[in-house]
């Protein structure tokens, strides 16, 4: 059972995350891709993040039609931070007997797994798949790995389409009563608007 992972606080998901989930999971011939909102993000403790149930409820519209992509609410049905290596011992034990996870993240915060908890045993449950990102140069990754100790053979570097899509800027936009048209799937914006979410001032459409 090879299954990809694909984690955030997706507050909201964009299309960036969605072309990668799709592209990442049709190269690694993955059987599912599943998006997973972090409940309390360990860090963005500083920043307001938007009610779970509504990103969950984004995260779900976002994929509705899709056959490779799934979500998962996990993280929202576990009390205190959402830690990734808490979701991936969850993951095994729900997908018996030994499922291969694939856990997707982006060069930027594989950057900082070291601040993680538990982030030696992470790669003990699935294989990491490392997404370049704009102003990250993936000749880092190597010296960062020898620093700190983890296998380099755990993971696997991949490009996906460049989208340089931020949900802050969305979050913004929206505040400012700007068009997110073609940055979140219609019903997300939909959503967005039904709901008054990020402070809005006019109509986001």
């Amino acid at each position: 059972m090879r299954l990809g992972i694909l984690g955030g606080t997706f507050d909201p998901i964009h299309l960036g995350h969605l072309r990668t989930a799709e592209e990442i999971g049709q190269e690694l011939d993955l059987e599912k891709v599943y998006l997973i909102p972090s409940a309390s993000p360990p860090h963005k403790t500083e920043d307001p993040v938007t009610l779970f149930d509504h990103r969950l409820t984004m995260t779900r519209l976002a994929i509705v039609g899709s056959s490779l992509l799934d979500a998962l609410d996990l993280e929202g049905r576990r009390a205190g931070p959402s830690y990734s290596i808490e979701t991936l011992k969850e993951l095994h034990s729900i997908f018996k007997p030994d499922p291969d996870l694939f856990f997707i993240l982006g060069i930027d915060a594989f950057l900082e797994i070291n601040t993680w908890k538990g982030y030696e045993r992470l790669f003990d449950y699935a294989h990491f798949v490392i997404i370049s990102r704009p102003g990250y140069r993936k000749e880092k990754i190597e010296p960062f790995l020898m620093k700190s100790g983890l296998d380099i053979k755990t993971l696997t570097l991949k490009e996906t389409t460049l989208m340089d899509i931020s949900s802050t800027r969305i979050r913004e936009m929206v505040q400012k009563g700007k068009s997110i048209r073609f940055l979140v799937p219609g019903a997300v914006r939909d959503y967005i608007t039904e709901k008054g979410l990020y402070g809005k001032r006019g109509n986001p459409r």
